[in-house]
């Protein structure tokens, strides 16, 4: 919900034409009552996959992954952005060509369960490409870091490793992760994963 993000929505599919505030489930139209809702539900579901994580097949698993976390915020939960996204003048990928991206990311996800247990270094690499990937992929219209987050940690857990790039008391792990996002930091994003595991 960033003010730096820059939506082609003329057509107000997602947001209010009137508040700009998105469209969401409690129909409030106050921008920080819709962000205390979104971050109440959302921490609920993040505990409930912490409990119960979801099998993660293929980048299919980011929609199921975006519908759990927003389904009581927002009625596009787990469904791809119909409009186009950029930030700080730097687009996110175009959404006529997600199909190209998914498929991509499925193999980076086949890259990485090839990978010994063993060999964190080589995990941290392909985890952090694969981040990376989805990043600028950006699929969603909101909670793309939030999505992203959770499904780097489920892929970490397949190979026994518990990840946390959100920690609520380390505000040095997330500044790391938005710079290495931002900037597409292979390198930096490698570096915290690895530190993480």
């Amino acid at each position: 919900m960033s003010n730096s993000y820059n939506y082609i929505d003329p057509d107000y599919v997602y947001t209010d034409p009137k508040t700009g505030i998105l469209r969401n489930l409690a129909e409030t139209t106050d921008s920080n009552d819709l962000l205390f809702l979104e971050t109440a539900a959302v921490s609920k579901r993040i505990k409930e996959l912490e409990e119960n994580p979801i099998k993660i097949k293929d980048s299919n698993a980011l929609l199921q992954i975006h519908y759990h976390l927003f389904q009581d915020v927002y009625a596009w939960a787990g469904k791809v952005r119909t409009v186009n996204i950029s930030k700080n003048g730097k687009p996110f990928f175009s959404g006529e060509r997600f199909s190209i991206a998914f498929h991509y990311t499925d193999t980076l996800i086949l890259e990485y369960r090839s990978i010994r247990k063993s060999n964190k270094k080589a995990l941290a690499q392909k985890l952090a490409e694969i981040l990376d990937t989805i990043n600028f992929l950006h699929p969603f219209r909101e909670g793309n870091g939030r999505t992203q987050r959770e499904f780097i940690r489920l892929l970490a857990l397949e190979k026994g490793l518990n990840l946390n790039l959100n920690p609520a008391n380390n505000l040095s792990v997330y500044e790391r992760y938005m710079k290495g996002t931002i900037e597409s930091d292979v390198q930096l994003l490698t570096e915290l994963i690895l530190e993480g595991i």
